[in-house]
């Protein structure tokens, strides 16, 4: 079997339909465990006080915003390359998705750094090209709903998707090129060198799958819309052409 397979709209819905309830149930189950969990079971923090349990809104939602854009690349260049419809649609609804979870990371991240920086914002490096993500989510969204023509518009979006990956890659690794920024490095890493404690490294854990979850549950969501959506335009144009 080939993922190419799932190019196919009638392929693509099939499956989703059969997997949505699955991974729509194991997100809510997460994501209710890892915030009850991390907020209600899980100790102050000796210096940081209760303030640190954003860490299980924030993190999640800040890994999300600029995984959502990457995800959108990945689809905008399979569009370029193979002109698979399913995968422009994909990131078309991807965009919405992403620029909420990027709002969220914002502000819990401003919630977070006021009693810890004495200032709800500074124009850190890592910030500041989050911010910047965040336009360019604006930016994808709106350039889908000027242009008319779905193809024209899916390869507009998918140049403009490119040129805003420099951003995301910077929110991501900003902290790696800018030693003396505010931002402390990431919290956790696949490669070791976690920066918090287990206590509430394993809620935070959880919090983070469940947001994946509730990311692609909502993502295969909205491409079913759009699915549909341009299949009944299609319909209404073949209806007004006889």
């Amino acid at each position: 079997m080939s993922i190419w397979e799932y190019a196919n709209p009638k392929k693509f819905m099939q499956t989703s339909a059969w997997a949505l309830p699955w991974v729509a149930g194991l997100a809510i189950i997460l994501l209710l465990g890892g915030l009850i969990w991390g907020f209600f079971l899980t100790p102050d923090d000796y210096k940081q006080g209760s303030t640190v349990k954003i860490i299980y809104l924030h993190v999640p939602s800040a890994m999300m915003g600029v995984s959502a854009w990457f995800m959108m690349l990945a689809g905008s260049l399979i569009w370029l390359i193979r002109r698979h419809h399913v995968s422009a649609l994909a990131a078309k609804a991807a965009a919405p998705v992403g620029l909420t979870f990027t709002l969220i990371g914002l502000v819990t991240g401003a919630i977070w750094g006021q009693p810890m920086w004495g200032t709800w914002w500074a124009w850190d490096p890592r910030l500041t090209s989050f911010l910047i993500l965040a336009l360019f989510y604006l930016g994808y969204i709106a350039l889908w709903e000027a242009i008319e023509d779905p193809d024209t518009a899916a390869d507009l979006t998918a140049i403009l998707c490119i040129v805003g990956s420099v951003f995301a890659f910077l929110s991501r690794y900003a902290v790696l090129f800018w030693s003396q920024g505010l931002h402390q490095g990431a919290s956790l890493s696949v490669v070791g060198g976690d920066q918090v404690d287990n206590v509430y490294g394993a809620p935070l854990v959880a919090c983070i799958a469940g947001f994946v979850l509730l990311f692609l549950t909502l993502v295969l969501l909205r491409t079913r819309t759009e699915i549909r959506s341009r299949r009944i335009k299609a319909l209404l144009a073949r209806e007004r052409r006889v």
